[in-house]
């Protein structure tokens, strides 16, 4: 997956069990390079179909989050609810998840937490040097966040996602229309 996305792939994520609420953290996820400074308009045009001003948010370790952002308690950072200031000296590191206002809402993702997700944001990191990866919900605009596999396989095969994780399955599309 690390390769997919530091090869400028967006990649559907599905794993374990649905969060609750309005937010994707990283079970039920639509994830690009936030390095890529064309992922928002990408991931906006093959995807989410939504307003061109909306940001797109970072998922981080803990262990990196405050090297790449302002942040008081790391704690009230793991649900992608409130929004911070991007350490302006790499900043433009992160050109796809920092807000023309210098913000991003930041998802900060413990080990303990969500094993697998940190893992993939851990190997980003040793890959590139940056453990984070954009992550938005999985859906389409309109839609609810995909619930079931086969949502997740609709969405995948209805949008223009390269890629989706499916639990241990790595799905890509094939055929004329692919």
């Amino acid at each position: 997956v690390v390769d997919l996305l530091e090869g400028g792939a967006i990649v559907g994520w599905f794993q374990g069990r649905m969060e609750f609420g309005p937010r994707a953290l990283g079970n039920r996820s639509i994830l690009a390079d936030p390095r890529r400074p064309e992922m928002k308009d990408r991931v906006n045009r093959a995807v989410k179909k939504r307003e061109e001003f909306r940001p797109f948010a970072p998922s981080v370790t803990a262990e990196a989050a405050d090297a790449f952002f302002h942040l008081r308690d790391l704690a009230q950072y793991e649900h992608m609810t409130v929004a911070v200031r991007a350490r302006a000296e790499r900043a433009a590191e992160i050109p796809a998840v920092v807000h023309a206002n210098g913000s991003s809402r930041v998802q900060v993702v413990r080990r303990e937490a969500n094993p697998r997700y940190w893992d993939l944001l851990t190997r980003m990191g040793r890959r590139t040097g940056v453990p984070m990866v954009l992550n938005t919900s999985f859906n389409v605009r309109g839609e609810p966040i995909v619930c079931s596999p086969t949502d997740a396989i609709r969405c995948f095969l209805g949008t223009g996602l390269d890629a989706l994780v499916l639990e241990d399955v790595l799905v890509f599309k094939t055929g004329p229309e692919a």
